[in-house]
């Protein structure tokens, strides 16, 4: 299954930090893989590049082992270091147009939105392969952006509906845990970025397989998405 299908058919997208403190990056990725994650961007800030290098390759061989893909924050020039097949910018991260020329040809982007002028330029640009809205919630990874409440979720679910092949995949992202899942997905969200509901978790595997178990079942209780499985398995997107 190439790049393009495993990003459409992704449903758990989780950022973590190197987890220094603890010391346990290898370990932790090949647990919260085995529970369902589908891609892993690692995220800290003020990291030393060939700090960051060297944890995305650990994150890469674990990712490996299960079909799930590896994003690098930020930095095109770091994701054109490790080969990158995911790269995620901010708002303020420049183009991602000039980020592409960095990257290997089947490579995607993906953009953050936190408004609706902004998720209706991340559909409209032909190098974001897919955006995140948010944060729904307020969170203490990013403390200086107001939450944007469901509104943006549903806003995101009319202009690029999750069941619609020719739509661009979108994740929301921001405070999402098990406890307000059930209202983001009411809202029309089918993917969800998640991060301290899984790097805080006792039992990480697990975490990530109660979340993940909930998104299929969101999916599978959508006939518009079973129907939208079935033609993103097939989906190889654009050549570039």
């Amino acid at each position: 299954m190439g790049l393009q299908a495993r990003l459409r058919l992704a449903r758990l997208y989780l950022c973590t930090d190197a987890r220094t403190e603890r010391g346990d990056l290898a370990e932790f990725c090949e647990a919260v893989f085995a529970g369902g994650v589908d891609i892993l961007q690692i995220r800290q800030k003020d990291m030393d590049a060939e700090e960051e290098l060297e944890a995305l390759q650990v994150a890469r061989r674990a990712a490996e082992r299960h079909r799930a893909l590896v994003c690098v924050n930020d930095s095109a020039q770091l994701a054109e270091r490790f080969s990158a097949d995911v790269l995620h910018l901010g708002q303020t991260d420049g183009s991602s147009r000039r980020a592409r020329r960095r990257l290997h040809r089947w490579a995607m982007i993906g953009r953050s939105t936190h408004a609706p002028d902004q998720t209706d330029r991340a559909i409209a640009d032909d190098d974001a392969d897919y955006f995140c809205v948010g944060p729904v919630y307020a969170t203490s990874t990013k403390p200086d952006y107001e939450p944007v409440g469901l509104d943006l979720v549903r806003y995101a679910a009319r202009v690029a509906p999750p069941h619609d092949l020719a739509a661009k995949p979108w994740f929301a992202i921001g405070g999402i845990d098990e406890g307000v899942l059930d209202d983001v997905l009411t809202a029309g969200a089918r993917r969800v970025c998640v991060v301290r509901a899984l790097t805080l978790a006792d039992d990480p595997e697990a975490a990530a397989r109660s979340l993940s178990s909930r998104l299929r079942d969101a999916w599978r209780a959508d006939p518009a998405m079973e129907q939208f499985t079935l033609g993103a398995a097939g989906f190889t997107g654009p050549a570039r």
